[in-house]
Formats: C-alpha cells, sequence, structure tokens
C-alpha cells in the first residue's frame, strides 16, 4: 500500500469523523506528502489538528454541498476518500433534503471536481443500507454510489472512481457502542428497537483495510464489500452487559433492555448485496466486488476474484456468529 499512498497528496472529506481520522492517520504512516483534511464540524476539526499537530497535515472548513469550495480543494490531489456524509437514519427521515444534499449532491461535486483535476482516484464510503432502500439514507447512499459508477465513464475520464461499502463500524462517533455503553454505565435500561433486528459489523481497522485494498484493486465503477460478521443486536447488548457493568460496579442482570419499537427507515436485518448484485459479484477471501455494469471487460482483471459457486446459498444460510465471538470482537475495542 505504501506504494499508493507514498508521497501522495490526499484529501479525507469527513477528515474529522471517525473513519476519516483513521485515514489521515494511515495515510500519514505510510508517507503521504500532504494530508487535507475537510470537514463543516469546527470543532471536530480543531480536536483533529490538535491530535495531527506537526504532521503534513492541511485542514480546511467547509461544505461539501458547495462546489466552489469543493473544487478549490480538490486542486492538487492525487487520492480522494470521501467520508463525508449524513448517517443517522432518523435523522435523514426527518431532513430528507438535508440527506440528499450531502450524500448526493455532495459526491456530485467531488465527482466533478476530480474530473476537472485528473485525481487518480476516488474512493467513496457508502453504506450496507444502500442495498434494496427503504428509507432517506439508503436511497441517498444509493445515489451516491450510482453516481460514483458512472462517472468512471464520462467524459473518458482518466480519474478511477470507487465505492466501499460498510456495516455499522464498531466504537465510531455517533455509532450505536458508544451509545449502548453509556447506556449501561448509567444502570440501564438498554433501548432495543427490535429483539429480531440483525446488523453487520465491522472494527475501525477492518474498515480502513478494506478502503486501501479498494484503492489498490479499483480498475473503475465497482463497490466493494466486506465479509462481515452478521450480529443478533441482543445479543451484542447482552455481551456489552457482561463485559462493561462490572467495570461500573453493576451486575449485568440488574440492567434491563426496553424494546422501543423500529424507527422510520430502519430494517430490521440488513443484507451486504441485493439479488441483482447476487448475479454479477465477484470474490476474494476477504471481500465482495460488484463490478461496474458500464463495461464487462474489467470483470477478468481483479486479481484473485472470481465467480462465487453459490452465492445465494451463502447469504441465505448465513447465521448470525455467537455470543463467545461478539466478546472476541468487544475485546478488541475493550
Amino acid at each position: 500500500m505504501s506504494s499508493l499512498l507514498k508521497g501522495k497528496t490526499i484529501l479525507v472529506t469527513g477528515g474529522s469523523g471517525s473513519i476519516g481520522k483513521e485515514l489521515v492517520k494511515k495515510s500519514l504512516s505510510e508517507g503521504a506528502s500532504l494530508v487535507k483534511i475537510f470537514s463543516n464540524d469546527e470543532n471536530a476539526l480543531y480536536e483533529t489538528e490538535l491530535e495531527f499537530s506537526g504532521k503534513n497535515t492541511e485542514y480546511i472548513i467547509g461544505d461539501i454541498r458547495n462546489s466552489e469550495t469543493v473544487n478549490s480543494i480538490v486542486q492538487d490531489t492525487d487520492i480522494v476518500f470521501h467520508a463525508s456524509a449524513l448517517k443517522h437514519v432518523d435523522r435523514c427521515e426527518l431532513n430528507p433534503f438535508e440527506a440528499l444534499t450531502v450524500n448526493s449532491i455532495g459526491t456530485y461535486n467531488i465527482c466533478k471536481a476530480s474530473i476537472k483535476e485528473s485525481v487518480s482516484k476516488v474512493i467513496n464510503i457508502s453504506t450496507d443500507k444502500a442495498v434494496n432502500p427503504i428509507g432517506v439514507l439508503g436511497a441517498t447512499k444509493l445515489l451516491s454510489e450510482k453516481l460514483i459508477s458512472s462517472e468512471s465513464f464520462h467524459n473518458k475520464s482518466k480519474t478511477i472512481f470507487s465505492s466501499v461499502r460498510f456495516g455499522n463500524v464498531l466504537q465510531t462517533r455517533g455509532s450505536i457502542i458508544p451509545r449502548i455503553e453509556n447506556q449501561i454505565k448509567n444502570g440501564g435500561p438498554v433501548t432495543l428497537t427490535d429483539k429480531n433486528m440483525k446488523r453487520f459489523f465491522m472494527t475501525k481497522n477492518q474498515s480502513v483495510d478494506l478502503i486501501l485494498k479498494a484503492t489498490e484493486y479499483a480498475k473503475g465503477g465497482e463497490t466493494f464489500v466486506l465479509k462481515m460478521p452478521l450480529i443478533l443486536l441482543n445479543d451484542l447488548f447482552d455481551v456489552m452487559k457482561e463485559t462493561i457493568a462490572p467495570n461500573y460496579n453493576l451486575k449485568p442482570l440488574n440492567i434491563k433492555t426496553k424494546i422501543i419499537g423500529v424507527r422510520p427507515g430502519e430494517k430490521i436485518t440488513e443484507y451486504l448485496l441485493s439479488n441483482f448484485e447476487l448475479e454479477h459479484v465477484l470474490e476474494t477471501k476477504d471481500f465482495f466486488i460488484i463490478p461496474s455494469m458500464f463495461d464487462s471487460s474489467l470483470q477478468k482483471k481483479y486479481r484473485n476474484a472470481k465467480k462465487p459457486k453459490n452465492i445465494k446459498n451463502y447469504f441465505e444460510s448465513l447465521k448470525p456468529i455467537t455470543k463467545l465471538e461478539i466478546k472476541k470482537m468487544l475485546l478488541e475495542i475493550y
């Protein structure tokens, strides 16, 4: 990976967020000549600057929806990691136009500026909620994936565009884990929308690894999806009670779980691939690749990627991991 990032100018949009900061850290450790950190969160940007003080960094405050601002920050950039987004399901449902302008039009601005400036690669951070979306967040992120896919083949662009599709990332700002941890710390109750709710999870290190592998593999217009464990949230919360409660002199059995109901725009179970994508997907040991629909010749150019023999069975037989396996995952962050 050092050959990709070393000596390069990297732009990280949403660079003051959890994933953004991990990308900044990785880029600096791999020898990037300059990392431009773009965010609309003034305080978070200030705190990020304190964290990386003295490094080869530049801090830029602005709005991804402003095309003039985006054109300015993309200048003289080699690789763009596009992590700016509104990502909370309920907030996006209540503010659909804001979600559309940030998640979709913001991505469009990045695409156009990157083509104009002949950026080498643009890696867009998406979500599994883009699969068969029922809510605003999923719909706007699906549109961002489509924008990324199509831009690789417009205007004979030299820029390679690609997306990575995430599940839930453990211990990121605004994620479910810190909220539940805080509820446990306060003695409960822990709030759960539905006892059958399942989600795919990954660690921050896995998310950055996926982004960097996508940067290496990208040919243009594809989407990369990590093979993530499926977790029953009720099991996750039980394991968190057992793990965290003793740290605050609390008994796990005394912390109750309160069922609050599914929120608008939320599914009981998320999926990594749509039925259409299942028909075209390639796989490696660690992730799936959804090739561009605009250039079928690219499907033969991915190293160590092949057509799965029975991909539908893979997902139909996929079961949530056990509580013991969940506990092993949590040990990485506690």
